[in-house]
């Protein structure tokens, strides 16, 4: 038994082998909207605004990916991550070094890898990345367009069926006089 979360462990597993950002977010998120009391919720907003600055600068959208970026900063405590097997100090340092150069004009995206401390951690992630055929500290295959754009080529017909679905049955409600 991992003393870290599965969603955590999978989201470095998407952050570090696939590079798929959207993935991590989502991960991360309903993890953090599921335990809204724990310890960590600030630094899981962190990697979260991590993931979606490295998803909005990939696609060329700077200042989401300065505003995210921003963020996740003020959301990162040492304390927190240090607790999830992180290195604080360099990872504040990476951030702010990334920070720093999306202001510079014509840089261009590069990965970033996140400072693992733990090497338990790391070495789960290795294994999990072995059970999958994942290679970790792949780098993003920029060529991949639903990896790049997931958010708006992703199938979100059972989002859509659902809502259907949620405004009939509030339709039916309101015709039956319960509103």
């Amino acid at each position: 038994m991992s003393a870290y979360p599965q969603p955590y462990i999978d989201y470095l597993i998407y952050f570090h082998a696939e590079r798929d950002f959207f993935e991590c977010h989502e991960v991360m998120e309903e993890f953090w909207k599921a335990h809204p009391g724990d310890v960590h919720a600030s630094t899981y907003v962190g990697l979260i605004q991590i993931a979606v600055s490295l998803y909005h600068e990939r696609r060329g959208n700077r200042n989401g990916a300065v505003k995210m970026l921003s963020q996740s900063l003020v959301n990162l405590t040492d304390a927190g991550m240090t607790q999830l097997g992180l290195d604080a100090s360099i990872m504040r340092q990476r951030l702010e070094e990334r920070l720093r150069l999306l202001h510079e004009p014509g840089t261009v995206y590069t990965d970033l890898d996140l400072p693992i401390a733990d090497p338990k951690l790391e070495s789960l992630c290795l294994q999990h990345c072995r059970e999958q055929k994942l290679v970790w500290r792949s780098p993003s295959d920029l060529q991949d367009d639903y990896l790049i754009h997931k958010h708006t080529l992703r199938d979100r017909s059972h989002v859509i069926a659902e809502r259907e679905r949620s405004r009939r049955q509030k339709q039916h409600l309101r015709g039956n006089g319960h509103e």
